[in-house]
This record gives structure tokens, C-alpha cells and sequence, in this order.
């Protein structure tokens, strides 16, 4: 019998045991581990033309507080093999790597020499275990024009907050790639960061600062079963943002005075090594950890993925919406010079159709005051004007074809024009914002009519918002980039069913958004205006209109 795909990525298929399988090189011919070590699932990352990383950690007691999982304090043989088939028969590659404890029995392969443009099959082993099946693919040629590309992107999973049924309902699409845009894990401890009506899970441990707790708490995430169908079913692009290591954090300054911050900071930075399918060159070093990188799809797109965590300046007048002239000081930067040199010679040497910039917080100007004041997020791109403008005048300079940026963190989905003067609605627009709602965070969400949302009647510039949880699918070609707005009714309870809540196109030399589809809310559905990221905290983004 032939398995379909849907079969092995989705419902399980051969996890645990598998009895016959050969003992992994060096293991002990009595096998010591007495339960599936595959309890985190698999998962591959950072594709290129040749090839891709592929990840597992192992994990019989993914929950132990010590981080290691469960596992016999010595190194681990785990074979891998990659195949051209999803039943595994046409194996291309195979090797061993060793599951080692002071990596917390993670393993990254990272292959090359493999076909462009090509779907690919993988599996690990652990003396007598095999793991899931996951599929992943290589980046077209250099130099080739893909005719389409199906890449969806996330943010903000907060496990507590609800169920993870939009990772599941995107691995259903079946991406070609998927973006993670931050905040993949959160912090808090149980019971400190909660929804109305109470949060539908709970957190394992304490707040996250040492790495055993980094360790258990990735663990915790990646032991949900919807999680990994979404990394199983595509290579996974990943940048973290704030929760990652603690909330509203800015290079070397913590939310709220810490004399250990840095120590944690290294942790949260190794444990997110640990538990990505990121390459050696993300190997943290210390309070170090380079995460800024481009995947290249061809000529049909590049991916700048950013970091606008590890080297940005403190958040100007505190965290927060506030009216502050510091804001818009030209020293100030949200990337750091040498990441804005890099990007900005990305875009002198791109040749793609379509520049897209994977990262975190909002970048066009959202103003919550509806008077003469300009109030903004100061751990937005708002907090760092100068640092905006150079960007965006940037890629006017390069000649960038197609600027499009793609953005998490605040919890709701939103589609705005890209603007160099905000305060001239009537200036021409130079590019495009996509940003996607949370997994989870801040629950079950709110529906609302298209263009209800008050910030609309003095932003003009955007487009759409809505507060229901979800993701974004696009569809990118040569002649346009679509994007699809999904959502899920309710995170309280699992399975929700997906819908598409609007659609926007971008089309082939032509900035801005164009509305494509519009499915208004259902009768009866729960409607409010948009509500905002980390909302309970005490340095909240709100996004309830202000006075």
C-alpha cells in the first residue's frame, strides 16, 4: 500500500518503535532507551540550491526539568537518510551524526550537493526508533525564474493561551517554505501572562532564565502534535524577537534591571540554536548569535531575514505608545550599522523579482492619537524613524523591483502601503507591509468588518486589520504576490476549522495593496475592535485606541 503524503505528515505515521529497524552504529546491542526519543518531532530549515539542514532532538521525557530530556548522560549515534520518494525506497543520502548532551541531544545535518528545485524525504533513527517522516525541498538554481512559489509565514505562539490549530491548518496547505517571524516560544511562568477567562494550557516550570529552563520550555512547544505537523510538511526560515529570551528586550538591556541578563541571554540564545534547523553559522557564541541571513528562491524572490533584537538601541521614551522626539534621532538604529550595510548592499546586488524582508515589528507608522500628536510604538519601527527612512530609501536607490515586508509581534493581522512621508497621505507609495495575526497569543481574537478598525480614519496608508488568529499564505509569481489572511474562529478549544478572511495582491513593479476578496464577519460571530499584542503586561502594546 502507498502512503499519501497527507497520511505520513499529518496523521502520525511511522512515529515510535519500529520493530526491526538496525541498531544505530556504537549503540549497545541491549537497547537502552526504553521509550521513543522522537517525542519533539523533526523538522528541516535554511534551503538553498543544493540543500537544507535537517533537525531532531531527542527526548523520551521531553518535560524533565533538567532539559536533557530524559536522556543516558553519553552521546547518542542517530542515522539519517534523505530519499526522492515520501515511502522512502529511492534513499539519495544517508550518514550518522551523534546526539550529543551538551547540545541537548539536538541534531543539525546540513547537506549539500543535492538537486535545485526538489522535493525531498528524511527520517532519523535511535537505536531501534525511527522517527517521522518529514518532507522538505531545495531553492531553485541560481539564475532560474520559478513560476510560483507557496510560502506561508507565523508569529507569536504563546502555548498557553490556546491551541495551535493554525500551524496544523497551514501544514494542510502544503507549503513549498515557511517563515517564522518571532516569538516561537514565550517565558512566562504559569499563570502570569493570561487571557479572559483563564488560559485553555498551562506552562511547565518557571520563567525561563536559565538554559534547563529554555531547554524544558522548547521542549514543552515542540511536543504539540499540530506544531509539528507544520514543521514536518516544509523547510522553516526562523528569526526570534522579544519572547525568545524575555519580553521587550534591546541588546544588552533587559525589560527591567537584571545584573544576569546577559548570562540569560545566552542561554535563551543556545537553547533556540538547540531546537531550530538553523545552520552553524546561527552556532551562538556567548551573547552572540548571528540570525540575519537571505535565502534566495532563484530570481523570483530573496528572503532578508532581519533581527531587530540583538543590536537595536533601547527603546526611546520607555516602552510603549508615546509621542517622543527621540524617536526620530538619525543616530538611533534598530538594526545596528552592520546589518544596515548588509541589507542595504543586499539590495544594490538583488536580481530577484521580488525583495522580501522576513522580520519582526511593525514597520510602517501606525499613529494612535486622533489629534495633532504623532503617537506611536516605541519597540516598533516607529521608535526608530531614521533607522525606517534609510531602509526605505534604500531600496528606492537600488532600484528594488518588488519591496515587500513581512511582520509578526502584534497579535492581529494588518496590510499597509509603505510611505517615506507618513504626514502626506497623498505621497506616492514605495512598497508594501503584510503582517500576519499570532498562532495564539492574546486567544480566541475578535472578527470585525473591514476597515472598521478607528486608527484607519488618520493612517490611510492602511489597508486591513483583523483579530482573529491565523496565518498568511501567499501565492508569489513573476506577475504578482498574493496574499491570503487566514484565521481560525477560536483557539480555546482545539481543531478549529481555516478560513480565508481577506486577500490582498501585489502586483509586478506596482507598490501597494489591492483587495482582491472580502469575507465579512459571520452573523452572530463576536466582533471588537482589534486588541493588542502582550496585553495584561505592564509594557504593553496596546492597540486599543488612546486618548
Amino acid at each position: 500500500m502507498t502512503l499519501s503524503r497527507r497520511t505520513i505528515l499529518l496523521s502520525g505515521a511511522a512515529v515510535g518503535a519500529v520493530a526491526g529497524l538496525p541498531v544505530a552504529a556504537g549503540a549497545a546491542a541491549a537497547r537502552p532507551l526504553r521509550q521513543d526519543p522522537f517525542t519533539l518531532g523533526v523538522a528541516s530549515g535554511d534551503p538553498d540550491h543544493e540543500g537544507f539542514v535537517l533537525w531532531t532532538r531527542l527526548a523520551p521525557q521531553p518535560l524533565a526539568e533538567d532539559g536533557l530530556g530524559g536522556m543516558p548522560a553519553r552521546p547518542v549515534a542517530v542515522t539519517w537518510e534523505v530519499a526522492a520518494d515520501e515511502g522512502l525506497r529511492h534513499v539519495v543520502r544517508r550518514g550518522v551524526a551523534q546526539a550529543r548532551p551538551e547540545s541537548a541531544y539536538s541534531v543539525h545535518v546540513e547537506l549539500g550537493g543535492l538537486l535545485p528545485g526538489r522535493e525531498y524525504f528524511y527520517r532519523f533513527r535511535a537505536e531501534g526508533y525511527a522517527s517521522p517522516v518529514g518532507r522538505t525541498r531545495t531553492a531553485p538554481a541560481p539564475g532560474t525564474l520559478p513560476s510560483a512559489l507557496a510560502m506561508g509565514f507565523v508569529s507569536c505562539s504563546q502555548y498557553e493561551h490556546g491551541y495551535f490549530t493554525a500551524y496544523r491548518r497551514l501544514a494542510e496547505t502544503e507549503p513549498e517554505l515557511i517563515l517564522h517571524l518571532g516569538d516561537y516560544q514565550y517565558e512566562y511562568e504559569k499563570g502570569t501572562y493570561t487571557v479572559p477567562g483563564g488560559n485553555p494550557r498551562d506552562h511547565e516550570g518557571p520563567e525561563t532564565r536559565t538554559l534547563a529552563n529554555y531547554r524544558q520550555r522548547h521542549a514543552q512547544y515542540k511536543t504539540d502534535t499540530d506544531l509539528q505537523a507544520a514543521h514536518a510538511v516544509a523547510p522553516w526560515v526562523v528569526v526570534f524577537d522579544d519572547h525568545e529570551v524575555e519580553n521587550n528586550w534591546a541588546d544588552e538591556v533587559p525589560e527591567a534591571p537584571d545584573p544576569d541578563f546577559l548570562a540569560r541571554r545566552a542561554a535563551a540564545f543556545q537553547a533556540y540554536y538547540e531546537n531550530m534547523p538553523l545552520r552553524r553559522t546561527s552556532l551562538p557564541r556567548g551573547i552572540d548569535m548571528q540570525l540575519y541571513r537571505r535565502v534566495r528562491w532563484g530570481r523570483l524572490a530573496t528572503f532578508h531575514m532581519l533581527d531587530t533584537r540583538q543590536y537595536r538601541d533601547d527603546q526611546a521614551c520607555g516602552d510603549g505608545y508615546k509621542e517622543c522626539a527621540a524617536a526620530a534621532d538619525p543616530a538611533r538604529s534598530i538594526t545596528g550599522a552592520e546589518q544596515e550595510a548588509w541589507l542595504l548592499d543586499g539590495f544594490r546586488r538583488s536580481d530577484a523579482r521580488w525583495d522580501i524582508l522576513g522580520q519582526q515589528v511593525f514597520f510602517a507608522q501606525r499613529d494612535n492619537n486622533s489629534g495633532p500628536l504623532t503617537v506611536t510604538s516605541m519597540d516598533a519601527w516607529d521608535g526608530y524613524v531614521a533607522s525606517r527612512d534609510r531602509i526605505t530609501r534604500g531600496w528606492l536607490a537600488a532600484g528594488v523591483r518588488n519591496p515587500v515586508v513581512l511582520t509578526g509581534d502584534v497579535h492581529a493581522h494588518w496590510a499597509s502601503d509603505l510611505k517615506l512621508d507618513y504626514a502626506d497621505p497623498t505621497s506616492r507609495t514605495v512598497g508594501s507591509e503584510l503582517v500576519c495575526s499570532s498562532v495564539t497569543s492574546t486567544g480566541d481574537g475578535a472578527d470585525s468588518p473591514t476597515g472598521s478598525h478607528p486608527w484607519f480614519a488618520f493612517n490611510p496608508h492602511l489597508r486591513f486589520q483583523n483579530n482573529l488568529r491565523g496565518y498568511v499564505r501567499t501565492t508569489i509569481t513573476p506577475a504578482q504576490l498574493a496574499a491570503d489572511f487566514d484565521v481560525v474562529p477560536y483557539v480555546s478549544r482545539p481543531d478549529a476549522p481555516a478560513y480565508t478572511r481577506a486577500t490582498f495582491v501585489i502586483e509586478d513593479r506596482v507598490p501597494g495593496l489591492h483587495q482582491t476578496y472580502d469575507r465579512p464577519p459571520a452573523p452572530g460571530a463576536r466582533t471588537a475592535p482589534g486588541a493588542g499584542a502582550d496585553l495584561g503586561r505592564q509594557t504593553v502594546e496596546a492597540e486599543t485606541l488612546r486618548p
